[in-house]
C-alpha cells in the first residue's frame, strides 16, 4: 500500500518508515527540508504541489507539529498549538479535494490529553479528560488544550470517504538516537536514572515494533474510527520504568530526583517537567476489545529487547558524540 506521513521525519516518522518500506509498502515523507528521494517539500499549512501525494495514496499519517520538548513558554504553546492544528487542518484540505481520497487517515495525538491520574488507568471510554484536575500546575491544562484542538481539527474536516482515527500515543520507545529511550538511557548511564519527586507517576509506553503493528492493525480494520490509545496495557510507576531500565543496562544505581531538582534540570535541558511529572496512565481499551495482540505488553521484557538493540547498533555505528541525544519528542 501507498503511506503518506506528513511531518515523518521525526522519531516515530522514522521508525513507521523504515518498517513500513522494510516489509514492501510505498512511504513518501513531506517535509519542511526533504533531502532525498522519497520526501517531499511542504509547510504544514498551505495546499501546494504536495498534495498530489495523497490523491490516491492509501493511508496518510500525520506526525506533524513542533516538539514538545523545550520550556513552555507561551510563544513555544502557541508553536506547539499552531503547527499541530495548522497541518490537520490542511491535511484535510488535501484529503477533501483528492480525486481518490485516501481509505484512513491516522492522525496523530498523545495520551497527554489524559488527567493527571494514580488510582486508575484511563481507556478510551472512561477515561477522564485532563484540563481541571487539583493540585497539579495549572499551565498544564495547556497541552490539554492542544491535544484536544488537534484532535477536533480532524473530527472537523469534511471527508466523508476517508476513515479517521486520532493515534492517541503513549511515549514510543524505539533504539532510535534522539528518541525517548535514548534520553533515558543517557541519564540512567550518568547514574541520574532514578526515582524523580518519589516516582509514583505512571508512565504509559509503547514499544516501537507494536506501535508499527498497531497502526497496520487499524489499517486493515474498517469498524474502528475516533480516538484509540497506542499504549502497552502495563504502565508503570517512574521509578520502576527507570529501575528496570538500569537493570537491563546493567547499571546499579539510579539518584532520585527532587521535584526541584527535575525544575532545574529541566530549565538546563530547555525542557519542560510535566513530561517527567505527569502521571500518564493510559491503556489500549480499543485495540484490545479488537483483538489486538501485543509482541511486547510488559515494560521488562520490552527493556531488555530495546537494550539489546541499542547495543548492537552502537556496536555498528560507533560511539555517539558528545552532548548529543536531549532532542527527545520530535516530530
Amino acid at each position: 500500500m501507498k503511506v503518506v506521513l506528513p511531518g515523518g521525519t521525526g522519531q516515530v516518522g522514522t521508525v513507521l518508515e523504515r518498517a513500513l518500506t522494510a516489509a514492501g509498502h510505498d512511504v513518501v515523507v513531506l517535509t519542511r527540508r526533504p533531502r532525498r528521494a522519497g520526501q517531499v517539500r511542504w509547510d504544514g499549512r498551505t495546499l501546494g504541489p504536495w498534495a498530489e501525494v495523497i490523491d490516491g495514496c492509501d493511508v496518510v499519517v500525520n506526525l506533524a507539529g513542533r516538539s514538545v520538548n523545550c520550556r513552555y513558554t507561551q510563544e513555544n504553546l502557541r508553536a506547539m498549538m499552531d503547527s499541530r492544528v495548522d497541518s490537520a487542518r490542511v491535511v484535510g484540505e488535501a484529503v477533501a479535494a483528492a480525486e481518490q481520497p485516501p481509505r484512513l487517515w491516522l492522525q496523530m495525538s498523545t495520551a497527554t490529553v489524559y488527567a493527571h491520574r494514580f488510582d486508575a488507568p484511563h481507556d478510551e471510554a472512561t477515561g477522564v479528560i485532563g484540563g481541571s484536575e487539583p493540585g497539579v500546575p495549572g499551565y498544564w491544562a495547556r497541552s490539554v488544550a492542544i491535544a484536544r484542538a488537534w484532535e477536533r481539527e480532524q473530527e472537523r474536516a469534511a471527508t466523508p470517504h476517508t476513515r479517521k482515527v486520532a493515534l492517541r500515543s503513549a511515549m514510543v520507545m524505539s533504539p532510535d538516537r534522539g528518541g525517548v529511550l535514548d534520553v533515558l538511557l543517557r541519564l540512567a548511564r550518568l547514574g541520574l536514572g532514578g526515582p524523580v519527586a518519589g516516582g509514583a507517576q505512571y508512565v504509559s509506553w509503547v514499544h516501537d515494533h507494536d506501535f508499527v503493528r498497531a497502526v497496520l492493525f487499524l489499517a486493515g480494520r474498517k469498524d474502528i474510527e475516533g480516538p484509540v490509545n497506542i499504549a502497552a496495557p502495563a504502565p508503570v510507576p517512574q521509578r520502576t520504568l527507570m529501575r528496570v531500565l538500569r537493570t537491563a543496562w546493567g547499571v546499579p544505581v539510579g539518584l532520585p530526583a527532587t521535584r526541584w531538582m527535575a525544575e532545574a534540570g529541566a530549565f538546563v535541558l530547555r525542557s519542560d517537567t510535566e513530561l517527567l511529572l505527569k502521571s500518564r496512565r493510559v491503556i489500549p481499551g480499543r485495540l484490545l476489545d479488537a483483538g489486538f495482540a501485543f509482541d511486547h505488553p510488559q515494560w521488562p521484557e520490552a527493556a531488555v529487547d530495546l537494550v539489546r538493540r541499542v547495543r548492537a547498533a552502537r556496536a555498528v555505528r560507533g560511539p555517539r558524540p558528545a552532548g548529543a541525544g536531549w532532542g527527545v519528542f520530535r516530530k
